[in-house]
């Protein structure tokens, strides 16, 4: 499962890859096959701050629930350990229509949506566009979720 991912998320990420780091060790969250770093080591908080996908930064990492997390910035560091289940991405960060059809297909971290407070993922921008309800892919995560290594 894990090469399968490995390899969907090289070739949906045309090349992002930052810097190595310690190896994440769950994958229930979306991360670089590479280095193990969550959402291809971009900032979770950021999403909500900025707007957009900021890269984090080495020297702002910490490790939340069996993952390697980068931030762009100490605060934004101290913002998610204080609150972690309001910025890591929901279905850990894999697409919500996947997730949906019972598949852990993980989703582009530029390719993202906060919607009602919550972060997602998504395989392309249609896929975003489309997405209105998250109730068929709240359903199905719990048996998405158990075929995901921890």
């Amino acid at each position: 499962m894990r090469s399968v991912l490995a390899a969907l998320a090289i070739a949906g990420l045309g090349g992002i890859v930052p810097a190595a780091a310690t190896p994440g060790v769950d994958e229930r969250y979306v991360s670089d096959p590479a280095n193990g770093i969550a959402l291809y080591g971009y900032d979770p908080v950021a999403y909500f701050t900025d707007g957009r996908a900021v890269p984090g930064q080495r020297e702002h990492e910490a490790e939340w629930n069996g993952a390697a997390w980068r931030f762009a910035s100490a605060a934004n560091m101290a913002a998610f350990l204080s609150a972690p289940e309001v910025y890591a991405p929901r279905f850990g960060g894999y697409d919500p229509a996947a997730v949906a059809n019972g598949a852990p297909a993980a989703g582009h971290p530029l390719i993202f949506a906060v919607r009602g407070e919550r972060l997602y993922l998504f395989r392309t921008p249609d896929e975003r566009d489309a997405f209105r309800d998250p109730r068929p892919a709240e359903k199905a995560w719990p048996r998405v979720e158990a075929q995901l290594a921890r």
